[in-house]
């Protein structure tokens, strides 16, 4: 999820505007997680089996 629709608890306003303190140590969190940071663990997981799904086709076209 990205934080520009995150709405922070603290002062009901949106994380991305950073209007608390709350609000700012979240978005910094979030900016700093990068690319996979928003990734849910089942996204991960199945990122993975799709790579390694790859990785055995492309083995199996190479000694066919």
């Amino acid at each position: 999820m990205t934080y520009d629709r995150l709405v922070c608890a603290n002062c009901a306003s949106p994380v991305s505007e950073g209007r608390c303190p709350v609000c700012r140590a979240s978005r910094e969190r979030l900016q700093q997680e990068g690319m996979f940071g928003g990734l849910t663990p089942a996204a991960l997981i199945a990122l993975l089996v799709a790579l390694i799904a790859v990785a055995v086709l492309a083995h199996g076209m190479a000694t066919a």
